[in-house]
């Protein structure tokens, strides 16, 4: 059953239909499109910065250009182009950036300059502008067409539809279906999903869920007709403009003028729309458009004499960071697909995803970055406040260049770990993730200001984060890793459940393993440390860390995936989240033993404190879990404290390691270490390939008959031997490059390049960088990718388009830095 009658419902319902499943029905309150998709403007481009929104909006296009001929509703399908405009440099960066993404998936773009602008759109000044992607194949449908497009192809396959029917209540069954009170009656359902738009939060509280977001308010308007355009022999391409903060178009005679605000922004219905409402919209404000506004009528200078004939102010709803809300809620079987702020441009790819999701178990692609659960830091009770005013600020920034680590300040710190006082005394300036505050770089420079830049080039923070870098590679570096996701699985089954769940053997007490959590069907989800502690002779100890946004996901695996003992009874023991509990330290570096040493009385010498040990021992006078690991390449400790004693143990270390050279050291230089060593996280791990793909043999093991079986392991060889067999080979290998990057950064979706014996790029895209860095030890850009098998041998030599431009590149057969880790052994 889905709730809600917009695109994205209709677009579920058609997807549901055509991968097999019928016995659906969908529940409206009103009309189909009576909430915000009705006002849409309907446009849809090519023009994005991530490969999901790349094989989204093509497929969207594609799908609208040929949904009126399967179905027979008109959906008005236009296919107009368009340009993303650019006036400085950042802007060129971020569109140039996008050309070797669009060409790997298939979208059609180029980079135009201001005289191609004008040749196919004349009425637009583009003396200021620098030049554009033009993307040919965009266009824009009519709403209400398109969704009733949809629903007539899913009644078609036998899915129903319930209009004027509102849902009331949403009980779940103990056979874990649900009992949905219509105002028409109750509906038995296996699955709900979640698609009702701007209700979307009253829905998810009818099964204790929150969904934090705004109803931000957008207006578009409409201009009287404007004789010039009926002179016209074809349509005028869109201009989406960051000036303007919005779209210009040509609406058959008349001009259409979209505006996001950047400031003073508004968002509707602050505890949740009256169910009563339909259609509804809100009289214009032209005090908070009018400056936008008149920028449009400066760049699209025919409009101006012409009046306004209509405004559309309605509400969209916006996620603090602008991405939807895809996929498993939390309460098994009730499905989220909210917070969709471009409907009409991401419904259809939506909609074929979470269809797979439901129907198969597995998405095409990854949509892991639109995780439903991903604001679970956020409590309950302060859901609503706490969306409305991010929802309203991302709202504020859909026009602005999305440069990467571009930090939005609003309701920040969520999550202060106890250092962020000390941290921001020495400069330090910050990100979050999952809430938490943590150091992203910290200035170090005498007259180099204390705020943040952000560019997709070298910037101001490149040399400081060099000096990071050396201080941990040289010296010792302190860094706060307390965003991670910390969990205690306790009691005499925990080793036997640990081990039913997870590709990797269960260490043995005191040691540390690396270990993955698979989809049954043998995809990744996830991944986690795993330290076996000392316990009785009653119960296992078993300490568990993943990556921050995996804390919901993660808990939510062990409760579905929990195993049967023999005879079917449940196995015994306790999964506890301490994410809040617990503060985490990592000292790193060549000098950290002797730092420590002079805080501790442990003994921290290899024989007894070796790699991938762990020990409980005293910091500072506080009980602390050391482990001997790290995630920088170098000698070093995660200290795990109590979390309210953090400062205590930070305090002694920066004291003592002041004649040490002791540093400071952000999230960037992280990244650069990391990389250096070929440590992989969440991101180049996705839940669209499998471990085999992704080079993680070492930590899976399908072929130790002491390991028994796990969670997704009959698919995993079912996988391997089609591959093997060539009936389904394996479509990428994740393979690890050094890139000639000059002042660019390599940041992820920048398409990867087969060359010619002049190292000029030959052919079509052979892959996609899903992360990369600067490495200042080996004095290069370093970058993952999953490429075709064929280009993935060490040694290979590739090219990487960064920014638009083609940069060489080399396979490489082992981390960049310390390559047998001999280091990390000292």
């Amino acid at each position: 059953m889905i709730v809600g009658g917009g695109i994205t419902g209709a677009s579920l319902l058609y997807h549901l239909a055509k991968e097999g499943w019928t016995d659906t029905v969908l529940v409206e309150k009103a009309e189909l499109t009576s909430g915000s998709t009705w006002h849409a403007a309907g446009q849809v481009t090519h023009s994005v910065s991530s490969y999901t929104l790349a094989t989204f909006r093509k497929y969207g296009c594609e799908l609208y250009a040929s949904l009126e001929d399967e179905t027979g509703v008109a959906t008005s399908w236009h296919r107009s182009g368009s340009f993303r405009v650019a006036y400085e440099p950042l802007e060129v960066d971020w569109l140039r950036g996008q050309l070797g993404l669009a060409e790997y998936v298939g979208n059609e773009m180029h980079w135009v300059d201001k005289g191609f602008i004008a040749e196919k759109h004349p009425f637009y000044d583009v003396n200021e502008i620098v030049g554009a992607v033009y993307t040919p194949n965009d266009g824009h449908v009519d709403p209400s067409g398109a969704t009733n497009a949809l629903i007539a192809g899913a009644r078609a396959a036998g899915a129903g539809v319930s209009r004027r029917n509102r849902v009331l209540a949403i009980h779940r069954r103990p056979d874990g279906g649900f009992d949905v009170a219509t105002e028409r009656g109750t509906i038995e359902a296996e699955h709900v999903v979640n698609a009702a738009g701007c209700y979307a939060h009253q829905v998810a509280r009818m099964v204790g869920l929150s969904v934090p977001m705004a109803n931000a308010l957008h207006t578009y308007l409409l201009t009287t007709p404007v004789p010039e355009f009926a002179q016209l022999d074809h349509e005028l391409p869109v201009v989406r403009d960051d000036y303007l903060s919005g779209y210009v178009r040509q609406e058959q005679e008349s001009g259409l003028i979209g505006i996001y605000e950047q400031t003073n922004a508004e968002a509707a219905w602050p505890e949740g729309p009256e169910w009563s409402l339909e259609n509804p919209l809100f009289p214009a404000d032209y005090d908070r458009i009018g400056l936008w506004l008149a920028r449009a009528f400066e760049r699209f200078p025919i409009l101006e004499p012409h009046g306004i004939k209509q405004v559309i102010r309605g509400a969209i709803a916006h996620t603090p960071d602008g991405e939807p809300l895809l996929g498993p809620s939390g309460v098994p079987n009730f499905w989220q697909l909210v917070g969709v702020q471009v409907g009409i441009a991401d419904g259809p790819g939506l909609g074929r995803e979470l269809a797979r999701w439901m129907v198969h178990g597995e998405t095409g692609v990854s949509v892991r970055g639109y995780d439903a659960r991903r604001f679970g830091f956020v409590a309950h009770d302060d859901a609503v406040r706490y969306g409305r005013i991010k929802g309203t600020e991302d709202y504020e920034y859909r026009h602005q260049t999305p440069v990467p680590g571009l930090e939005h300040p609003a309701e920040r710190p969520y999550r202060p770990s106890p250092l962020i006082e000390r941290f921001a005394q020495r400069g330090g300036v910050f990100t979050q993730v999952y809430g938490w505050e943590r150091p992203k770089w910290f200035p170090g420079v005498a007259g180099l200001p204390r705020t943040d830049v952000v560019a997709f080039a070298h910037t101001d923070w490149f040399d400081p984060v060099g000096e990071e870098c050396r201080a941990v590679r040289e010296r010792v570096g302190i860094l706060d890793s307390t965003a991670f996701a910390k969990f205690e699985l306790v009691g005499p089954d925990a080793v036997e459940i640990l081990d039913r769940l997870t590709t990797n053997s269960v260490p043995a007490p005191g040691r540390i393993g690396l270990t993955y959590l698979l989809t049954p069907t043998g995809r990744i989800e996830g991944e986690m440390t795993v330290t076996r502690l000392p316990g009785d002779e009653r119960e296992d100890r078993l300490y568990l860390v993943s990556a921050a946004v995996g804390e919901q996901k993660d808990r939510e695996y062990f409760d579905t995936h929990w195993p049967a003992g023999a005879h079917g009874r449940p196995l015994d023991a306790e999964l506890r989240v301490v994410s809040g509990d617990l503060g985490v330290l990592t000292l790193a570096g060549p000098s950290s033993r002797d730092l420590l040493a002079r805080c501790t009385d442990a003994d921290l010498s290899n024989e007894t404190f070796a790699w991938l040990r762990a020990r409980k021992i005293t910091v500072a006078g506080v009980d602390v879990l050391a482990l001997r690991v790290g995630f920088v390449g170098e000698l070093g400790w995660e200290l795990h404290a109590p979390i309210d004693e953090l400062g205590v143990i930070y305090d002694a270390l920066w004291e003592a390691g002041t004649d040490q050279g002791v540093a400071n050291v952000g999230n960037h230089a992280l990244d650069s270490l990391r990389m250096e060593k070929g440590y992989r996280i969440s991101r180049d791990l996705t839940h669209d390939v499998g471990p085999d793909e992704a080079g993680l043999g070492p930590f899976v093991k399908t072929d130790h008959v002491a390991k028994g079986d796990f969670v997704g392991r009959a698919a995993l060889l079912a996988r391997r031997r089609a591959a093997e067999s060539g009936e389904r080979p394996h479509r990428w290998r994740l393979t690890y490059l050094a890139v000639d990057t000059d002042r660019a950064e390599v940041h992820g979706s920048d398409a990867v390049y087969a060359v010619d014996g002049s190292g000029a790029p030959s052919g079509g895209p052979v892959g996609l960088v899903t992360t990369g860095a600067y490495g200042y030890t080996v004095g290069h850009g370093l970058a993952f990718a999953y490429l075709a098998p064929e280009h993935a041998e060490p040694g290979t030599e590739l090219s990487v388009r960064v920014l638009g431009d083609f940069r060489p590149a080399r396979v490489l057969g082992e981390p960049a830095y310390d390559p047998s880790s001999r280091r990390l052994r000292m």
